[in-house]
């Protein structure tokens, strides 16, 4: 997938920085080409709890955000986050005390 139509997909106006971004991203993540159309996918199904995926400003990783609006919401993203994990085999992790996780690469 070319990075633009990816920012795009993520809700970002793809620019220079973003795609560079998006660049240290990829080449800081385990595996990337083989979890990218999951990683994409799983954005997909997290919009509908309220939740979404993104690039961290502070570390060159994705970063999953839940925000349901409601605890019942909120416990299917997490369910869908662990899903993906382990069905893709893709290490994540979740920052202590927040609804946030780390997309870390891929676990082979």
């Amino acid at each position: 997938m070319q990075k633009e139509a990816m920012l795009t997909q993520l809700g970002y106006v793809p620019n220079n920085a973003l795609v560079q971004q998006l660049q240290r991203i990829e080449e800081n993540t385990t595996g990337y080409e083989k979890i990218q159309k999951h990683i994409m996918d799983l954005h997909d199904h997290l919009k509908v709890d309220g939740s979404y995926i993104a690039m961290s400003n502070s570390n060159d990783f994705f970063k999953i955000k839940v925000e349901a609006p409601s605890a019942e919401i909120a416990q299917e993203a997490h369910e869908k986050i662990q899903h993906f994990s382990e069905k893709y085999k893709v290490v994540i992790n979740k920052l202590d005390n927040k609804n946030t996780y780390y997309i870390l690469g891929f676990n082979h």
